[in-house]
């Protein structure tokens, strides 16, 4: 590796600036941080999947056109590593892109650093995927339960898997209701309980049935309490059915896919954010709710602990307890909002002295054999 302290970084990713979901927003602020932490740190993205719309980029950063089928991908990223260099570090945005990354980086003969989010990260690795992580310079887990959970199942070497959490835009503060969206919802002198999150039959375990039903319980002695729904996907009419089952239809109010810029004034419409989900990696949602004032729920089985700093941030509850979902409810509503320390902690500009840090690190700095 080059002895500049500048990096210069191939990045492969699913999808990062133009994408969707809480990996394209992480792949984003990651690969933003990794720029800026160094003056003159340059990063190519070869991502699989992307907007067609005009992307504005950081300084530093050029991302290619996306490459959406298996071979057409690994074409592109073997002409990347040939035509876009030199590279210092091949970064790779998913553990299913891991055997490319590392085939790459062992040609080049540069570090690999993977990138670890949720559930594809839990159990035993195939052989191929074994030998890449195995050969990877850097892990980066965005939570403490990825990391152990990657670590219990998998012999690798603990000191190269550290924990990254995730990070917040600066656009999510708190401020009043916005008039707009209470008559667009028609929600004026209701008490509000939100989940941001894709209503995807691969995401079921986020908790949406589980606040309907506490929402049920909850109905008889708050009349005014209603759910927004923000997000869409094929779950949406199996829960719609589930709020007409238990009588709560005219409570759930579904918003559809929420566009970025009105993002943080859906949170200030809420007085608690409930996701009591048991298969998350993270949460980027816990963190912009948090920074937006929102009192927050969620759940102790996954990786929400690490959004919630295990309680400073907002309360965890057992997904599995309905009557722990209720209490948790109506302690959020009569209670004060997340501790402003506590979320200042997972600020962008502290994300990005530790991403600096693990860049700098001896990790991607030491030589590597062919």
């Amino acid at each position: 590796m080059s002895a500049d302290p500048r990096m210069r970084v191939l990045a492969l990713v699913t999808d990062a600036f133009g994408g969707f979901g809480g990996i394209a927003r992480y792949n984003r602020d990651l690969l933003t941080a990794l720029a800026q932490c160094d003056a003159g740190n340059r990063i190519v993205i070869l991502p699989r999947l992307a907007s067609g719309d005009a992307i504005a980029l950081p300084k530093g950063v050029r991302q290619l056109s996306a490459r959406g089928s298996k071979l057409g991908y690994v074409c592109a990223a073997l002409h990347a590593a040939k035509t876009e260099g030199p590279h210092d570090v091949v970064f790779c945005g998913h553990l299913n892109l891991a055997t490319l990354g590392a085939a790459i980086a062992r040609c080049l003969r540069i570090p690999l650093w993977l990138q670890l989010y949720g559930v594809e990260a839990w159990g035993a690795v195939g052989r191929p995927r074994r030998w890449a992580t195995q050969r990877a310079s850097l892990i980066t887990a965005i939570s403490r339960f990825t990391r152990r959970q990657f670590l219990t199942a998998n012999v690798v070497d603990p000191a190269r898997v550290r924990v990254l959490p995730c990070t917040f835009a600066d656009g999510f503060t708190p401020g009043p209701r916005p008039d707009h969206l209470l008559d667009r919802y028609r929600l004026r002198g209701k008490k509000i309980l939100l989940t941001v999150g894709r209503l995807s039959a691969q995401e079921r375990r986020k908790g949406h049935d589980l606040v309907i039903a506490a929402l049920a319980s909850l109905s008889r002695s708050h009349a005014d309490l209603v759910y927004l729904v923000g997000g869409d996907g094929e779950d949406r009419a199996q829960l719609a059915d589930l709020a007409r089952a238990l009588g709560v239809a005219d409570k759930v109010v579904f918003a559809g896919m929420i566009r970025p810029e009105e993002l943080p004034d859906h949170y200030r419409l809420a007085d608690a954010f409930v996701m009591p989900s048991t298969q998350e990696g993270f949460g980027i949602v816990f963190l912009e709710a948090a920074a937006s004032g929102v009192p927050l729920i969620g759940g102790n089985r996954d990786g929400s602990r690490d959004a919630l700093a295990d309680g400073a941030v907002g309360i965890a509850i057992d997904p599995a307890d309905p009557q722990a979902l209720v209490r948790a409810i109506e302690d959020a509503l009569a209670g004060r909002g997340p501790d402003p320390g506590a979320v200042r902690r997972f600020a962008f500009e502290s994300f990005t002295r530790q991403v600096g840090a693990l860049a700098r690190s001896h990790l991607l700095r030491a030589p590597v054999a062919a």
